[in-house]
C-alpha cells in the first residue's frame, strides 16, 4: 500500500467554508466569505461564553465549572495583574482575563480538534497558528496599553521613554532605543505565540503521519514489517508531543497574559517607575 503525502503545512490552509457576496468599498473587494480560520475564531467565542454562564452559579458550595472559572480568573487577578499592577490594576482585569482565555482557548481547540486535519478535515483550525490572528491580537493589546497610557498621562505617557536619573547626552541614545523596544512589542507578541503553535503542530503533524505511513509500507511484508518498529516508536513520540503541546498551549496563554499586564503597568504606574 501507498503511503499518503506527507504535507505538514497544509493544516494551516485558510479554506472558504461559506461563500458569501464580497463587499465593495470603493476599487477594493471586501470578501466575507466564513473561512475555517473565522469559524474557529467564532467557536471559540462560543466556548468561552458557554463555559462562564455555565460556571457563574455564584453556588456557596462550587462546582467543578464554576471552581476552574474561578482559579483561572484568581491566576489572573492575584497571580499576574494583583502582585504586578497592584491596587491601579484592579480595572484592567476583565481585559487581561477576555485576552487569556481567548488565546488559551484557541490554543486547545487546535489540539482537540486538530487531530481532524489527519484525515484531511478542513473545519478543524488552530487560529493561534495563523500570524494575521496573532497580529491582531497583539494590535489589540498594543494599542489598548497607549489609548490608556494618554488618557492617564497625556504628554507625560513619552515620559516611558525617558528614563530617570540619567544625563542629558545618554538620552540621546537611550530615549530613541526605549521608543525602538516599545514599537516592538507588539511584534514581539505576535511571533512568540504564532512561532510557538505553528512549529509544535507541524512537528506533531510530521510524526502522526510517520505513525500512518510506516504501519502502512510494513504491510508489505517481509522486511518491510521492521516498519512497525518505527510507527510505534513515532506514536510514542506523538502521545509525548501531545502532552507537551498541552503544557505549551497553557504556558503561552499565560505568557501573552503576563507580558499584556506588564505593558499596562507601564503606563498605569508611569510615575512610579520613571
Amino acid at each position: 500500500m501507498a503511503a499518503p503525502a506527507i504535507e505538514p503545512m497544509e493544516q494551516f490552509l485558510v479554506h472558504p467554508i461559506v461563500k458569501l457576496p464580497p463587499i465593495q468599498l470603493g476599487g477594493f473587494a471586501l470578501d466575507m466569505s466564513i473561512t475555517n480560520a473565522t469559524l474557529a475564531m467564532g467557536f471559540a467565542a462560543l466556548v468561552i461564553c458557554g463555559f462562564l454562564l455555565a460556571a457563574g452559579k455564584r453556588e456557596l458550595v462550587p462546582g467543578r465549572l464554576q471552581s476552574l472559572a474561578e482559579s483561572l480568573f484568581d491566576l489572573i487577578d492575584k497571580v499576574l495583574v494583583g502582585p504586578i499592577m497592584g491596587h491601579a490594576g484592579r480595572p484592567y482585569v476583565p481585559f487581561v482575563f477576555t485576552i487569556f482565555m481567548l488565546v488559551l482557548t484557541m490554543n486547545m481547540m487546535g489540539l482537540v480538534l486538530g487531530f481532524g486535519n489527519l484525515a484531511h478535515q478542513e473545519w478543524t483550525f488552530t487560529a493561534t497558528a495563523q500570524l494575521a490572528v496573532t497580529v491582531a491580537l497583539a494590535l489589540i493589546t498594543f494599542l489598548t496599553v497607549v489609548a490608556i497610557g494618554f488618557i492617564k498621562n497625556g504628554a507625560g505617557f513619552f515620559k516611558l521613554f525617558v528614563p530617570s536619573g540619567l544625563p542629558w547626552y545618554m538620552l540621546l541614545l537611550v530615549a530613541p532605543l526605549e521608543f525602538l523596544s516599545f514599537m516592538i512589542r507588539p511584534v514581539t507578541l505576535a511571533m512568540r505565540l504564532f512561532g510557538n503553535m505553528l512549529g509544535g503542530h507541524v512537528v506533531m503533524y510530521m510524526f502522526a503521519s510517520f505513525v500512518v505511513g510506516m504501519g502502512l509500507f510494513a504491510l508489505n511484508g517481509g522486511i518491510a514489517y521492521l516498519a512497525f518498529a518505527g510507527s510505534g516508536v513515532s506514536f510514542a513520540m506523538v502521545v509525548a508531543l501531545t502532552a507537551l503541546e498541552f503544557i505549551v498551549a497553557f504556558l503561552q496563554a499565560f505568557v501573552f497574559a503576563a507580558l499584556a499586564t506588564v505593558y499596562l503597568n507601564d503606563v498605569v504606574n508611569l510615575g512610579h517607575g520613571h
